[in-house]
């Protein structure tokens, strides 16, 4: 009897085999929207129906990149945080299963978005996937909409994750190739549905958030669930971080999903439309998935038997839930949603809304709209930085006051630039834009390398104790020594880049293309942001970076910086020709319509507001300098007075021996 029951539990418990049934769960949920749809979504866009083979070419294609990219970053998220493996950080190359399956999963991801490339641009224009080889059609499809040319960008990420698995030979490698996987996945998603009406701005920003969540959810679930069924070693602590992970990510899906669903719903009843009913199943799976999931609370820490027994049958159902929501996924990806029908003025087009209102002090100081990525951002880096000084005082250590201030201003600057009125307006007008730019390039980050958050992060964790697999102490110490950041973080490429960025973003196309896309726009002002972290960071900043700078090199460095940026302001206020010229006057803004006037007042906030910060830094750094030769000569006297210094004495008895030494007489000499 006894014997007995341990083979009844074997018999009842699914396999790892068992596990990939569940891609036909997808497969049927797309699928079949497809076939039932048919031509319907096509007429509703004035489009031509480009047959049934190209939509359900399209719609596997989908299904097969959206599995492969999920396991490809379950894979790279589980090897980096999740693996809980006792003893030091390892590259994610280091285990062979994961190695494999971000290999073969990236390979995948990697055929099926370069077949999308050609299947997406015929069926987004209702083109016969058959003819897709005759003279010029490639070429025009992939010009004619923004989907061949977002498959070509994942497929770029696809081929560095396969490539780089195999070079990685440092943790935080796989942490690069893990963002390299998220920009992937996000690719076609931010120039479909969500960057099209009004507040799509919210839309997009709301996807940044809720799509990375769902792929690492569903990812790592699945991944870890495989490894229970194949009866492949789970640590404990691997579940521990599981369960926080998943706390994480279904807040996130919960409260972005939700913002989502407002905006591609418009208004509208919610299953007054197609796209209202599969929100209406979407949640609901969510909501299951949620009740699932608290099954896992209460885990007994000891019997880790129990533990992964119970995490084996929370994944299976999990699994099962979270294929049925891909499917969906992919299903509402092919049906107009409600905010494509809405009217849409030029301005709404561009930016999500309206800016018709003149830009006076009033209305820059009080007209705002939340900037939602920036504003989540900064509360999130305000929050982990006050846990982490709280975590400090009660272990009875202290943390400059003047820091936490410093930091905190320097993301409430960033909040005040991009959700004030300036940063509403700020698209809308290049003067308002250059007072943008110098904030997020100038004043923000000097702010925040003086709140020193690295070095916070390395006092406010300890490192894993024995048995303890390694955790953000070690991450930290990771990222900080990887060698490649090093290089990054060279000064004289630093610089380059903090002068350069002027030249190359406004001269070029780049500026003009960037504020036609909310997410363009917004991974512009992100590198304007990390530009000048990284440039302060060197002169200015608490944190000791990897290569440190003489004080007489960093004053070097932002002298050399200030004739560049006069240079740029001089250049843009004499120049004839406007700057995203086109892009502005598509906008036909009423209130400021003389462009080059305004370019004018642009390029004179970028030479004078660019010259203050910079001598605002040189007082700081001489500041800097001076305090340093006090706390060494306090240090050196201290040790004077101590009598541990000898070097005096020993010059003393240098100078004795010296003078006894004998030195042979001329006479003495000759003898």
């Amino acid at each position: 009897m006894a014997s007995s029951a341990p083979s009844t539990v074997q018999r009842s418990t699914p396999s790892a085999a068992h596990l990939w049934w569940s891609a036909i769960i997808p497969l049927a949920t797309a699928l079949g929207t497809a076939l039932t749809l048919g031509a319907a979504p096509y007429r509703e866009l004035s489009r031509d129906f480009p047959g049934i083979g190209t939509a359900v070419a399209s719609t596997l294609l989908h299904v097969v990149a959206w599995a492969a990219s999920t396991l490809c970053v379950g894979g790279l998220f589980q090897a980096a945080f999740l693996r809980g493996r006792p003893g030091e950080l390892r590259p994610p190359r280091a285990d062979p299963g994961d190695a494999r399956l971000v290999t073969s999963s990236s390979a995948v991801w990697l055929a099926a978005s370069l077949a999308l490339i050609a299947v997406d641009g015929a069926d987004s224009n209702g083109f016969p996937l058959a003819h897709v080889l005759d003279p010029g059609a490639f070429t025009y499809l992939i010009q004619a909409s923004y989907l061949p040319g977002a498959w070509i960008v994942t497929s770029l990420c696809a081929l560095v994750v396969l490539v780089g698995i195999r070079l990685a030979r440092h943790w935080a490698a796989g942490l690069a190739l893990l963002a390299v996987a998220f920009a992937g996945v996000l690719g076609p998603v931010l120039v479909t549905q969500v960057l099209v009406g009004p507040n799509h701005d919210f839309g997009s920003d709301a996807a940044i958030y809720a799509v990375p969540a769902e792929t690492a959810f569903f990812g790592v679930t699945a991944v870890l669930t495989y490894r229970l069924l194949a009866r492949k070693a789970i640590w404990a602590q691997t579940i521990e971080r599981y369960r926080r992970l998943a706390a994480v990510c279904w807040g996130t899906m919960a409260l972005f999903g939700g913002v989502e669903a407002w905006f591609l719903l418009d208004g509208s009843a919610p299953f007054s439309s197609a796209t209202g009913w599969l929100l209406g199943a979407w949640f609901a799976l969510l909501a299951a998935l949620g009740a699932l999931l608290l099954r896992l609370r209460g885990l007994p820490g000891a019997d880790v038997r129990e533990a992964r027994a119970r995490m084996r049958h929370v994944g299976v159902v999990a699994v099962v839930l979270m294929s049925a929501m891909g499917g969906l996924d992919v299903a509402m990806s092919r049906i107009p949603p409600p905010n494509y029908f809405a009217p849409t003025s030029i301005m709404q087009l561009f930016f999500g809304y309206d800016v018709n209102a003149t830009p006076t002090p009033a209305v820059l100081a009080l007209d705002w709209r939340l900037n939602t990525f920036f504003f989540v951002v900064s509360v999130v880096g305000s929050g982990l930085y006050l846990f982490a000084v709280a975590r400090l005082r009660r272990r009875g250590d202290g943390w400059p006051l003047g820091r936490t201030i410093a930091w905190l201003l320097g993301w409430l600057c960033v909040v005040l630039t991009t959700s004030s009125g300036l940063g509403k307006y700020a698209d809308a007008s290049f003067s308002l834009h250059m007072i943008l730019h110098m904030s997020l390039n100038m004043l923000c980050p000097v702010l925040l390398v003086l709140g020193g958050p690295f070095t916070l992060a390395l006092r406010a964790t300890t490192p894993a104790p024995a048995g303890r697999a390694p955790g953000p102490h070690e991450w930290v110490k990771s990222i900080l020594h990887w060698p490649l950041l090093q290089h990054l973080n060279n000064p004289l490429w630093v610089f380059v880049e903090f002068i350069g960025s002027y030249y190359v973003l406004y001269f070029t196309p780049i500026f003009e293309q960037a504020m036609r896309y909310h997410w363009a726009h917004q991974l512009f002002n992100v590198h304007l942001l990390i530009v000048g972290y990284l440039f302060y960071s060197l002169v200015i900043g608490v944190d000791k970076p990897p290569r440190p700078v003489p004080h007489l090199g960093k004053l070097g460095l932002v002298l050399a910086a200030m004739p560049f940026h006069a240079f740029f302001g001089v250049i843009v206020m004499t120049s004839s020709t406007v700057i995203a010229q086109e892009f502005y006057q598509w906008l036909t803004r009423p209130w400021w319509p003389d462009l080059h006037s305004d370019q004018y007042t642009g390029g004179g906030i970028a030479w004078a507001a660019g010259e203050l910060p910079l001598l605002v830094v040189v007082l700081a750094l001489l500041t800097q300098w001076a305090r340093q030769d006090r706390r060494e000569t306090k240090r050196l006297d201290r040790h004077l007075d101590s009598g541990l210094d000898e070097s005096f004495e020993a010059y003393n008895e240098m100078l004795g021996q010296l003078s006894e030494r004998r030195y042979p007489t001329p006479l003495e000499d000759r003898s």
